[in-house]
């Protein structure tokens, strides 16, 4: 025996195709952190800084 959904659509989905799908699609998982990456604004910063250092340096010289 099938177990279905007793509402086929989801109200909460605006656009007719998402509310056509099974509600488990629809769910977003949370992502694990498996590392740190509170850094990662500051790391693109200093990655950034030294490329525009690096390219202004070599067009002077």
């Amino acid at each position: 025996m099938k177990r279905r959904a007793l509402v086929l659509t989801s109200e909460s989905a605006r656009h007719p195709f998402r509310q056509t799908l099974p509600p488990h699609v629809l769910s977003v998982p949370k992502p694990s952190r498996t590392q740190r990456d509170d850094d990662q604004d500051f790391k693109l910063f200093l990655l950034s800084f030294a490329a525009f250092f690096t390219v202004f340096y070599s067009f002077i010289a």
